[in-house]
């Protein structure tokens, strides 16, 4: 058995120190980013993306079709459900998740594939990217992991974007199932270094409950924030929010349990959150403000610009989640 003694800090950890700032007026911040991606190639040029990078999770209770659209006004990325496909096809910022048996060759037109795997660790993954990678052109996303190491390996076996985060989301119960996991903005940092030292990006998965978070993600390094309980609850996916590994998805999408595994998610009813641009708007807001408090004129800067000071308590975010 091996301690690692130093310290990791989660969200709650910390806070963003303010800093003079010549921005006049929140509106003055850019918040879309243009990103080229270290493999992925459209007729043979580099594939250059350009938006808002917060994606929705491609849970079924929270990207649904509506949901995809309102995503794709706003410049924003919708992550599909696996086994859905026919969604995004007039969707720019639309992408398509596979699992570790599905072929890439049978979908088509995409530019984005995201490889979704609860446990990003084993080494089927590490040769299932290089398959992947051998067969199309497309965005390669993979995960999930929250280690430097496992970031570097799914990189250089062809991955351009790594998904990082076990165990921090609202409907994942993983860590009280199997003590599995890793603080959120420490994995954030160490795996965005690894990723950007290779050429690589990384999306920050799970772990944000209020727009202070996502600012935090993003200034930790996060080149895309993933969210999921933050997105659920509106007129546009419904009350009901269920992980991905609830026992009532799994009964869903598998027929029910196996003898081998148990169930590592939640499911909840939330209160109605009315209309998700509302949401989004709110999440755009605090972003912009950040930027403006630390001097960065474009989300790009905010994690030059960012520095983190430990707290030993911080605000209660609960009653952000919760409220109606």
């Amino acid at each position: 058995m091996r301690i690692i003694e130093d310290t990791k800090l989660d969200f709650s950890d910390v806070l963003l120190v303010p800093k003079h700032s010549t921005i006049a007026s929140r509106k003055e911040v850019e918040l879309k980013r243009q990103f080229s991606f270290k493999y992925a190639r459209v007729v043979g040029a580099t594939y250059v993306w350009e938006g808002i990078p917060i994606m929705s999770a491609n849970m079924s209770s929270v990207t649904t079709r509506e949901v995809a659209f309102v995503m794709e006004k706003n410049k924003m990325i919708a992550c599909l459900p696996k086994g859905i496909f026919g969604w995004g096809m007039h969707c720019e910022h639309a992408i398509h998740s596979i699992g570790l048996n599905d072929d890439v060759q049978t979908k088509t037109g995409e530019r984005f594939i995201c490889l979704d795997i609860a446990n990003g660790y084993m080494e089927r993954v590490v040769e299932r990217v290089k398959y992947l990678r051998s067969k199309s052109n497309c965005v390669i996303i993979v995960g999930n992991v929250v280690t430097p190491e496992m970031v570097t390996s799914l990189i250089l076996a062809g991955a351009d974007v790594v998904k990082v985060g076990i165990g921090s989301g609202s409907a994942c119960s993983t860590r009280m199932k199997t003590g599995v996991g890793y603080p959120q903005l420490s994995a954030i940092i160490e795996c965005a270094d690894a990723a950007h030292g290779l050429g690589g990006h990384i999306i920050s998965d799970g772990g944000c409950t209020c727009p202070g978070d996502v600012v935090k993600a993003f200034a930790a390094g996060a080149d895309f924030v993933m969210l999921g309980g933050m997105l659920a609850g509106h007129n546009e996916n419904g009350l009901s929010f269920q992980g991905e590994s609830s026992k009532a998805r799994i009964e869903s999408n598998y027929g029910g349990l196996h003898d081998y595994r148990t169930e590592e998610g939640w499911s909840m009813e939330l209160p109605n959150r009315g209309n998700l641009q509302n949401t989004l708007q709110d999440i755009l807001g605090g972003l912009r403000s950040a930027c403006a408090y630390v001097g960065a004129r474009k989300l790009k800067d905010l994690s030059k610009c960012a520095n983190f000071i430990r707290v030993n308590n911080q605000m209660n975010t609960s009653l952000w989640k919760h409220r109606i």
